[in-house]
């Protein structure tokens, strides 16, 4: 079996994305912190981008017989994991159930998500001169028409879950969003099935272990 090893940071959306997912699928991965902000930035030094030419988290190193390969982008990473490992499944047998779901993970992770990326924030505030009150605004807007598109787009095929009664992409891709719509203080009256799908998720150990609390780079508790 191939060994794993996570370049992840505590609060990365995408990181903890696939660590839910490798949670799911009872796989172990080392955990090799990168920290976003110090120095300037660990992911943009010669030897992180050496490994992800983007600069972004997380990569997923697989060593195995043949050597090692990395791997970037949290969807095709959670995507590889499912195909090598499938069982349990993180996307329904039926096509167009497996399209629906994919939607659902898609319209979080490439319309919702980068928005509120650290490096467009940086950018909003420091290049665009933004201040934090507006640029808060901003994000929140973004996040909450989005989210209520999601709300819209799950509803009709939620379970506990948000395509039925078992956890997959599409829940491991919500629940590091909400944590962010949490963060920016984001109004979430519009997406109640969201929320209750949230909460059932966040009671299962797969999605509460992967939390940004509780990963060996997060800062103590105050």
């Amino acid at each position: 079996m191939a060994s794993l090893a996570l370049y992840t940071y505590f609060r990365s959306s995408a990181a903890y994305r696939v660590r839910i997912a490798l949670n799911l699928k009872g796989l172990t991965a080392e955990q090799v912190p990168v920290h976003l902000l110090r120095d300037g930035g660990e992911q943009l030094k010669p030897d992180y981008l050496a490994l992800n030419p983007q600069g972004q988290l997380p990569t997923l190193a697989v060593d195995d017989a043949t050597g090692r390969q990395l791997l970037t982008q949290s969807l095709a990473i959670v995507e590889y994991l499912d195909e090598v490992h499938p069982t349990p499944a993180l996307l329904p047998a039926d096509p167009i159930a497996r399209a629906q779901a994919r939607a659902m993970a898609l319209a979080i992770a490439c319309d919702i998500h980068p928005i509120n990326n650290l490096r467009v924030q940086k950018y909003l505030k420091g290049e665009m001169g933004v201040d934090e009150e507006r640029a808060g605004r901003w994000v929140r807007h973004w996040m909450e028409t989005g989210l209520a598109a999601v709300e819209a787009m799950v509803k009709p095929h939620a379970g506990r879950f948000c395509f039925g009664d078992t956890p997959g992409l599409a829940d491991l891709t919500l629940v590091p969003q909400m944590f962010n719509a949490r963060r920016f203080n984001a109004d979430l009256s519009a997406c109640p099935t969201l929320v209750a799908i949230d909460q059932a998720c966040l009671a299962l150990p797969a999605f509460a272990d992967a939390a940004p609390d509780r990963q060996v780079d997060a800062p103590p508790a105050a």
